[in-house]
């Protein structure tokens, strides 16, 4: 089945569920050379007059350098039948392995930015904003998630196109 592209406003998608239920890949790169990592923790919404896709990556991150290298990224959301992969692709690090060939997976590209075309749904990302989050109004959150000291980046992407099947 073939992708279609959409208007953001034809969506009907929660926010809330997408990424802390049902998660997402990050993925950036070239055919040749890519990597992706499952995430949970993301947003959609609308920032500086754009529609847009927020998405954190880990200092630590195979991913992050790719994401870094482009111009672009993209969030691939998939069917539930997909989760085991899912779940592999978040704890398999690609300067390891070829994860996403292991996986199964067949990269694209779209306005600069790689995906998959076994997801169901993808948006493709212009990166506005990259920032290290490193200070917190919660005194519970460094101590909490980042006693390592291993911060997410947080990356604010113009959603340029959106694809489904």
């Amino acid at each position: 089945m073939s992708f279609k592209k959409v208007s953001v406003s034809e969506l009907r998608v929660n926010p809330f569920t997408a990424f802390a239920k049902d998660w997402a890949l990050v993925s950036a790169g070239t055919p040749e050379e890519n990597n992706t990592m499952t995430i949970g923790w993301g947003a959609m919404g609308t920032v500086w007059g754009k529609s847009a896709v927020t998405v954190y990556i880990r200092e630590s991150r195979y991913t992050k350098r790719f994401v870094d290298a482009q111009d672009a990224f993209a969030v691939c959301f998939f069917d539930p039948s997909f989760n085991e992969k899912l779940g592999y692709l978040g704890s398999v690090s690609g300067r390891d392995e070829d994860k996403v060939a292991k996986a199964g997976l067949t990269p694209a590209v779209c306005d600069g930015a790689l995906y998959y075309e076994e997801a169901s749904l993808v948006f493709i990302c212009r990166k506005l904003s990259a920032t290290v989050l490193n200070e917190f109004l919660d005194p519970s959150i460094d101590p909490g998630i980042y006693a390592d000291k291993d911060y997410h980046t947080m990356y604010i992407g113009e959603v340029t196109a959106v694809l489904v099947k």
